[in-house]
């Protein structure tokens, strides 16, 4: 009760009214939930239980998320309607509402039983650590913890430290990167084009490196906050950066959402098992899907539908011809993609997505260097190449490396210890140093 009340607090925190959505929708999940229990011997009325549960719940995401973008679209086409509402994005609707559907679906299948306790069902869709941002949490992996957990000190040890590693990664990498892709990739079509090119690519590759320190710093903090209230979440993300195709980045990038259109898109589908046609139809509805999941715009939809195209030619071509190549041109080719990638991403506006792409190669008359991007590059190489270090698992694996050696080796026994105990402390300060006059950053994914 008390994890419920601060978590419903926390979200009214960013707007009260829209907690009253938050309570709605778990509503309908939970009571949709009950009534496809009860009707579990009738095919027909289980099915319009989860037809009214998880219809309903995509009409009101349908409605504050892309109503606006459905309008704007038929007004360009029909004139109608002259004036387009409003429509605010609740926070984390994204997230909560897939996590609920998830719920209902696996009730369907007979995956997990019921909750028969509402408050229950509020509490999973709407814990303060994880609901405005993910990981899209299913209710089965925590079905037994929401009802019996207890915290432990070790797991409460592991958590503060994951959290102060994801507070680090946000505070101090992220933001930083911000700072240096905002003044590469200025807003406004006049300072944009006369960025150089060499400009262009630099804040380019900053933005890449500030969405995954970003979002994966939420996740890990989200994690981190689980483990101090004895919750285990599974991982997010598993060190995308180092792939080598597109199809194993999408297996380490956003984990759980790519796992969700997985198991209740693709696979009910029919997913590869109707054949070679029917798989590339049921993986275009799933990566058209997936762009128009991260926002209600037409960049979105071709970043979804770039993505596609790269996983069908990896299915039928290139992954065989890869394997038969170094693993560094595979890497090469992996990041190519995910680097041009994020440039679709990034601008919403597709006359900036045409303006980069020429200014890129240098056709916007923008030239090829100043002395302002030669400047801001040597100021910050080093941070570069830190920053790109931390999107590897390099730490991870020296520091698994000398506690596999604590047994033969006393001087990293003790050494082990110090970071255990100093390390979150010294990361806390290192944030709090970075975030004290600093002007508000929020997490990227909040927008989504």
């Amino acid at each position: 009760m008390v994890l419920l009340v601060s978590s419903l607090i926390f979200y009214a925190w960013g707007g009260p009214k829209y907690l009253l959505l938050l309570l709605l929708m778990a509503f309908i999940s939970w009571f949709s939930a009950l009534q496809i229990h009860r009707f579990r011997e009738s095919l027909l009325l289980k099915r319009l239980c989860l037809i009214l549960g998880v219809g309903l719940s995509l009409a009101l995401l349908g409605y504050f998320k892309y109503a606006g973008f459905f309008l704007e679209n038929l007004q360009k086409i029909t004139g109608f309607p002259e004036a387009i509402p409003e429509i605010v994005l609740p926070i984390g609707i994204s997230f909560y509402t897939f996590q609920l559907i998830s719920y209902v679906v696996d009730v369907y299948w007979g995956n997990v039983r019921p909750q028969r306790r509402y408050w229950l069902i509020l509490l999973y869709c709407s814990l303060f650590h994880q609901c405005i941002a993910g990981p899209i949490v299913r209710y089965k992996d925590v079905a037994r913890e929401i009802e019996h957990r207890k915290p432990r000190i070790p797991e409460i040890g592991r958590g503060i430290n994951r959290f102060t590693i994801g507070l680090v990664k946000k505070a101090v990498f992220a933001n930083s990167c911000a700072e240096i892709a905002d003044m590469m990739l200025p807003e406004g079509i006049m300072n944009f084009t006369s960025v150089p090119a060499l400009g262009l690519w630099l804040g380019a590759l900053m933005y890449m490196l500030q969405i995954y320190l970003d979002f994966s710093a939420y996740s890990d903090m989200a994690i981190g906050m689980g483990l101090m209230v004895g919750f285990h979440y599974k991982e997010n993300f598993n060190y995308p950066y180092i792939s080598n195709t597109v199809t194993e980045f999408w297996r380490r990038w956003h984990i759980s959402l790519s796992s969700f259109f997985r198991d209740y898109v693709y696979i009910p589908l029919g997913g590869n098992r109707k054949g070679s046609r029917r798989t590339i139809i049921n993986l275009f509805i799933v990566w058209a899907l997936t762009g128009l999941w991260h926002g209600s715009s037409w960049n979105f939809v071709f970043w979804g539908l770039y993505y596609f195209i790269f996983l069908v030619l990896e299915k039928k071509v290139l992954l065989k011809k890869l394997e038969k190549l170094p693993g560094f041109i595979g890497h090469i080719y992996a990041m190519a993609v995910v680097y041009f990638g994020w440039i679709i991403f990034k601008f919403t506006d597709l006359s900036y997505l045409g303006h980069m792409l020429k200014g890129m190669f240098g056709l916007n008359h923008n030239g090829f260097v100043n002395l302002e991007v030669v400047m801001t590059f040597k100021n910050n190489i080093f941070f570069i190449i830190v920053a790109v270090i931390a999107c590897t698992p390099l730490a991870k694996e020296l520091y698994k490396w000398m506690c596999r050696k604590c047994k033969t080796v006393v001087i990293f026994k003790y050494l082990r210890r110090i970071i255990e105990i100093a390390g979150p402390v010294l990361l806390l300060l290192v944030a709090t140093m970075a975030l004290v006059g600093n002007s508000y950053n929020p997490f990227l994914y909040f927008q989504f």
